[in-house]
C-alpha cells in the first residue's frame, strides 16, 4: 500500500503508528495513516482488517487521595 522510501511499518508491525499521515480531520478527530489505520484523537485505532484499538484510558485515572 505504501509508495513511500523507505516504506512505511505496515498495519500488523508494533510500530504502525510510525506511518505517514495522509489525511487528517481534526473537526472529525481522526486521520488515516499510509497503512490504512485510521488513528482517532483519543488515541483508540481501527485496522484495515477491522480490528479496534481502544484509547488507552489510563491517562485519564486521577489518583484520589
Amino acid at each position: 500500500m505504501c509508495q513511500h522510501q523507505p516504506p512505511c511499518p505496515p498495519a500488523t508491525a508494533p510500530d504502525h503508528h510510525t506511518a505517514r499521515l495522509v489525511a487528517y480531520h481534526p473537526e472529525q478527530g481522526w486521520g488515516l495513516l499510509c497503512n490504512g489505520v485510521l488513528i482517532f484523537d483519543d488515541g483508540g485505532e481501527l485496522t484495515p482488517d477491522g480490528r479496534v484499538r481502544p484509547a488507552d484510558r489510563a491517562a485519564d485515572v486521577v489518583p484520589v487521595g
